[in-house]
């Protein structure tokens, strides 16, 4: 059979096929012309948009972070320009001796750095924050894939000296310690934004339009005086380091305002470079760590008994014969004294004497002094970690308690809490809450916890303390009259106390008219002595000293030299 006589050949399809299949064809065609027409015509949004994802951006605009300056307009911490290296890893193939060129040049392992431009993402980070210089550096090597980011990194120019008080921000330059966490939202400000175009290697070739405006962060103005602030840390360091402790806090107050003037810990940290910090560094040890206070607190035993017309100044108290039996328990003082006038119990330190007044008022009595001069609770000042001690119900406590509280055992507080409570001492009488910031007018808020008479009959005996015959005559300041108490007190350890000791030493100058409160704590001193008296005491009248000259405060007392004593008279404070 022929080819062309092939029946398939020969059979013809049906016309109406031939007519669907040119239906279908011309419908499809109208089908797409209309969704052009459409998309072009009606909507384009979507095709504008489709083109702008692939070469538009918009941008995040950094607002720089304010400045934290201390009370005199001294900058203590501010944001200074630096350079990310960032990269597109779909770009950024680079040959093994690139590779290893960047990696040395920005301090990296090259391990590190390939496993990140391997990375299944549209941008990473190579390395953060670093300086100018460096980064043009990095660009000078015109690597593919390999672009800048514009940043801020914080710089603080004292270093460690107020690290605890200024704290630090993260790589995204948000506050995560002490004042740049406090104020985070202050200083932060808010960030802009602007709309670029970029080419596929993510340069920016044009600036479209600003879509909004950065606000800049604002700045804070601390209470605190970088003078004074470097002197408490000096004078703490040198006795740190001379009683071989194992830390140490000291805080200034202003006392008129309640402003804090300085705040130091030992151990601390630059916050300009972290690296290798352990927890212990990171402590802000002045609101954070709590301890018995020991003997400080014997000065508000007294005050309340005057208050409630127990005692009066020169009160005779027995304390013969060093020793007083509550129960199955035996308070006892560091020496014999015999019969003591209530300021001389102060003096002294004796606690048997402070016991015998505590008990003669009542558990209620005592709780809501404690509870009014803020121990107990966080002073809320906003710092991350405050404690707030222990101070337990007055229903609780049993006789030997609330004798054993009246000298500072079974209560415990934090250091700033006992400097703060001091203030109602300095100030006839009432507290004032304090401040971070500087008084920008007069302070209100406070409340009265003593009659002024009591503070000032306080006030003279805490004088007393300090002179010839008293626990702390390290602590006088020539042309100054000083008033202040020691405390030395055994840590708990595992429930027990242990031959360990937390010394401390809280005062304020000049008595004649209170400008200053400072408050040492030394822990675990290990050279020999440990008495608030010997290492607490002489940090002290360092501060005071050169705080109370930087102020310019006037003296009120002649020049003369600092009389300690006999060395075999003086008086050790009661445990």
């Amino acid at each position: 059979m022929k080819f062309i006589k092939s029946p398939v050949l020969k059979d013809e399809l049906a016309p109406w096929r031939a007519r669907l299949v040119l239906i279908l064809l011309l419908g499809a065609m109208a089908t797409l012309i209309g969704r052009s027409l459409y998309l072009q015509a009606f909507n384009n949004e979507f095709l504008i948009s489709k083109g702008e994802s692939r070469y538009e951006r918009v941008l995040e605009v950094a607002a720089t972070r304010g400045r934290i300056m201390d009370r005199n307009g001294d900058v203590m911490a501010i944001s200074t320009p630096v350079k990310s290296v960032w990269a597109i890893p779909e770009d950024a193939r680079l040959q093994p001796a690139d590779a290893r060129k960047l990696a040395q040049l920005l301090d990296m392992d090259v391990r590190d750095l390939t496993r990140k431009l391997a990375e299944d993402k549209g941008f990473v980070f190579v390395k953060r924050q670093t300086p100018p210089e460096l980064a043009e550096r990095v660009m000078a090597m015109k690597l593919p894939g390999i672009h800048l980011q514009n940043e801020y990194r914080r710089y603080y120019p004292a270093g460690e000296v107020p690290a605890h008080v200024l704290g630090f921000t993260g790589a995204n330059d948000v506050g995560q310690e002490g004042i740049e966490l406090a104020f985070n939202s202050e200083l932060a400000g808010q960030a802009g934004s602007r709309r670029v175009i970029k080419d596929r290697r993510g340069n920016i070739v044009e600036d479209i339009e600003n879509i909004k405006t950065p606000i800049e962060g604002k700045d804070v103005l601390l209470s605190l005086d970088a003078k004074i602030q470097y002197l408490a840390y000096a004078s703490l360091k040198q006795s740190v380091t001379e009683n071989r402790a194992k830390a140490g806090a000291v805080v200034v107050l202003d006392a008129k305002t309640g402003e804090i003037l300085a705040l130091s810990n030992l151990p601390t940290y630059n916050p300009n470079n972290r690296t290798n910090l352990a927890g212990g560094q990171l402590r802000n040890r002045v609101f954070t760590d709590t301890f018995e206070p020991g003997s400080t607190m014997k000065p508000f035993t007294a005050a309340l008994a005057l208050e409630k017309g127990k005692v009066r100044f020169d009160t005779p108290i027995q304390t013969a014969p060093g020793k007083l039996t509550i129960g199955p328990a035996t308070i006892s003082d560091a020496h014999a004294h015999g019969i003591l006038t209530v300021a001389q119990i102060i003096q002294k330190s004796s606690n048997v004497g402070s016991a015998k007044m505590a008990l003669a008022m009542t558990p209620d009595d005592m709780w809501q002094m404690f509870d009014a001069l803020g121990f107990g609770t966080p002073l809320k000042l906003g710092f991350p970690g405050e404690a707030g001690g222990r101070l337990r119900p007055a229903k609780t406590w049993k006789p030997i308690e609330q004798a054993t509280m009246s000298y500072g055992h079974g209560i415990s507080v934090t250091l700033i809490q006992l400097a703060h409570a001091y203030m109602a001492l300095a100030r006839d009488g009432d507290l004032t809450p304090l401040m971070l910031t500087k008084a920008s007018g007069p302070v209100t808020g406070g409340k009265t916890v003593f009659s002024a008479q009591t503070a000032r009959e306080v006030r003279a005996m805490l004088e007393m303390a300090v002179l010839p015959g008293g626990t702390a005559p390290k602590a006088q300041i020539p042309g100054y009259r000083v008033a202040g108490k020691t405390g030395t007190a055994h840590k708990i350890e595992g429930g027990v106390y242990a031959n360990k000791y937390v010394s401390s030493f809280v005062g304020f100058a000049p008595v004649s008219d209170p400008r200053l409160i400072v408050a040492v704590m030394i822990d675990e001193a290990s050279a020999g002595k440990y008495y608030g008296g010997d290492v607490a005491a002489p940090v002290f009248a360092k501060v005071m000293a050169g705080a109370l000259r930087t102020l310019g405060v006037a003296q009120d007392a002649p020049l003369r030299p600092i009389q300690l004593g006999d060395e075999s008279q003086q008086v050790r404070e009661s445990m």
